[in-house]
């Protein structure tokens, strides 16, 4: 037995507390098993929810599927050639939905969510107060008018590479927004509405022309269907995917909108002058069209009617030579049936 001198609460008088060098032994041990048990058994058991994908490291190095790359996935065929030197990502091993899994303690495991997300078209996750607070995106059109943009984008982390996402890029989101921002604004500056040729549409040459932001609202649509191409690649470069982009607005600046709501306000009265004098010539013109075709029936009939009188003419004159004599008696007697007065010349 070995004992261990304490002052008491007073100061100086000796309180022996003496323990066994056996029970040292026997819990040290103990002590260590229970550690391994719950650091190495219990907590290396873990579970994947059903939106979630994972990824498993082994001393730091993630879980590689032979020697394949992302240039042999699909999601690659998009990038340019110099593109594909650049974004070559090892293809990992993605662990599914389900559970239990275990892990050693010199494993880790990443897990993420693939669920789609929606973020405002003007978000920057580093500066959250940026852009209005992410409420509206400023862009510069052709004619150098400055404009605010706002919609919504769709995205989701792509599980066909996932080593992009965890490992290859430090903050994926503000990789994908930026890569985002950067072609809308691109596509606005240099955005021009297809034109109609003037025989499709009448009013096209009296369009007001150099006003880029009224072609921008007419093709909303356009727009979010070229970004949506444009973003094709993302997966193969940032390992996000761009489900779908949706711009709902384009707001000039307010010391400007009454100037352009001027000049739209004097073009849709020209194109509606113009709309109205070509119904009206058009309602001309088929009236012409018609009348025509009356007066062509009107012809023809009459044309047909002497034509049977001719076939009838000859096909008396077949009979005898005093058909036609009787045939002019009898006309004239039908003739003079409704006259009510009859001239007739006397010889002298």
């Amino acid at each position: 037995m070995a004992s261990l001198l304490f002052p008491d609460a007073k100061g100086y008088h000796p309180t022996h507390m003496s323990f066994s060098f056996g029970n040292i032994a026997l819990g040290l041990p103990l002590g260590i098993g229970i550690w391994f048990l719950v650091r190495c058994v219990l907590s290396g058991f873990y579970s994947v929810d059903q939106n979630e994908r994972a990824v498993m490291t082994t001393f730091g190095r993630a879980e590689r599927r032979e020697n394949l790359t992302t240039l042999q996935d699909p999601i690659s065929a998009g990038l340019q050639p110099d593109e594909k030197e650049r974004y070559v990502y090892p293809q990992v091993r993605v662990i599914l939905p389900g559970g239990p899994y275990f892990k050693f303690p010199w494993q880790k495991v990443y897990k993420v969510s693939i669920a789609t997300q929606t973020v405002n078209i003007g978000f920057d996750p580093e500066a959250p107060s940026a852009n209005m607070n992410g409420k509206e995106l400023e862009a510069v059109t052709k004619d150098q008018l400055n404009t605010g943009l706002k919609g919504q984008l769709r995205y989701n982390v792509s599980d066909r590479n996932l080593y992009a996402f965890f490992f290859g890029i430090q903050n994926p989101i503000a990789h994908i927004m930026g890569y985002f921002v950067s072609i809308l604004r691109e596509r606005i500056a240099n955005f021009e509405a297809p034109r109609k040729a003037a025989s499709d549409d009448p009013a096209a040459g009296t369009m007001v022309q150099g006003i880029s932001i009224n072609d921008l609202r007419k093709n909303l649509t356009d727009i979010s269907h070229h970004m949506e191409l444009e973003c094709v690649t993302a997966p193969a470069r940032y390992g996000m995917a761009l489900t779908a982009a949706l711009i709902t607005g384009i707001d000039p600046p307010e010391e400007v909108e009454s100037a352009l709501a001027a000049i739209n306000t004097a073009h849709n009265q020209v194109s509606s002058s113009i709309s109205l004098a070509q119904a009206s010539a058009d309602q001309k013109i088929v009236q012409s069209r018609r009348a025509v075709e009356i007066e062509t029936l009107k012809a023809q009939a009459e044309v047909q009617l002497l034509n049977q009188m001719a076939a009838q003419l000859t096909t008396l004159k077949k009979s005898g030579p005093d058909a036609l004599t009787l045939y002019l008696r009898n006309i004239k007697l039908a003739l003079f049936n409704q006259a009510r007065r009859a001239i007739l010349a006397v010889k002298k």
